[in-house]
This record gives C-alpha cells, structure tokens and sequence, in this order.
C-alpha cells in the first residue's frame, strides 16, 4: 500500500472508503445496513469516533471522520471492520430469507482463502486509502463527494432523500445517527 493511503496523523480528520469483498451489493437489506449503524453509534459513543459524514451504500461504505479519545484512527475503523464484518456474516448464516446465502457465503469464504490474516470468512477489502482531510476546500469537497453518492448511483434525486446517509443532517433535518458533526464551510 502507497505511503499516501494511510492513517499518519493521529488526531487528523479522514476521509475512508471501504467496499465488500468483489463489489458484493450486500446493503441491500435494511437488516445488514442497520449493523453497520448500530456498530457506527457504538464507535461514536465508546470509542471516540467523531463523524462528520457518512454513506452506506448497497456494497460500500464512505466515512469523514477522526478519533478524539487517543485511539489510533486505524485501529479504530480496524475494530469497526472486523466487528461488523463478524455480525454480518452471522446475520447472513442466521438469516431463514436470504436468497442469496450460499453464493455470498461461498464469496466471502473464496476471499478468506487468499488472505493470510482471515480464518473463514472475509467479508470487508482490505483496501481503505485513507486520505486526511487538510483544508476546509478539501473537507467541503469530500462531504459533498460523499452525500452525493446516492444521487450519482440513481438511487435519489436529492442527496437528503437518502435515508442511509448524513445528508439530512446538513440539510437541517434529524438523520439516522446522533451526533454528527455538520461542518460548517468557510471558503
């Protein structure tokens, strides 16, 4: 991995994108969505994780966000990972609806088998690239980047119509998480 794509600042703010192995649409189902959000409130709750914006889409997921209580902002979204990757899987395994159990299961399973550092099942790339947000320009930027995903993807007209995003939040209204941190842009 390039120098440039990874955690040096501890106390900076980053940008994160991670995907499901093989660009798989997981986040199809409100249920495995809704662990990505619990897991998220916990790490801002106990962990110290302090977002600025967030995006699930239907097979990756878009941060900003820092660590404020010490924790290395690596092993911070490191334990998010491992967490939910662990309790999606199980969701999918425990799930009497999925359609599409065995094929993901298989998938992830492939992936675990050319990892060195994964036992069963890999479900998360390891490939985040972190990119450290410097200047508002760039935060204003990569916030917008990231609310606009949905918009981009056909999934809504307005980017505070996408329920699974921090986007109603800087649009003035409540979203799924609590405390988001609106960044306020000052060009």
């Amino acid at each position: 991995m390039s120098r440039n794509y990874k955690f040096h600042n501890p106390e900076g703010l980053y940008f994160v994108s991670f995907a499901v192995v093989e660009w798989l649409d997981v986040f199809t189902r409100k249920q495995y969505k809704n662990i990505l959000l619990d897991s998220l409130s916990f790490c801002q709750k106990q962990k110290g994780m302090e977002i600025i914006a967030w995006c699930i889409m239907t097979n990756h997921v878009h941060l900003v966000f820092r660590s404020v209580k010490g924790q290395h902002p690596a092993l911070l979204l490191g334990d998010f990972k491992r967490f939910t990757s662990k309790a999606v899987v199980k969701a999918i395994q425990n799930n009497p609806r999925e359609s599409r159990k065995e094929f993901l299961l298989e998938q992830f399973k492939k992936a675990a088998e050319k990892s060195s550092n994964v036992d069963s099942h890999q479900f998360w790339r390891h490939d985040n690239k972190p990119i450290e947000l410097w200047s508002n320009k760039v935060i204003q930027e990569k916030v917008s980047y990231v609310h606009n995903n949905p918009v981009e993807a056909g999934l809504v007209f307005k980017p505070q119509d996408y329920v699974y995003s921090s986007a109603t939040d800087y649009a003035g209204g409540k979203g799924l998480l609590d405390n988001i941190i609106v960044f306020q842009y000052f060009g």
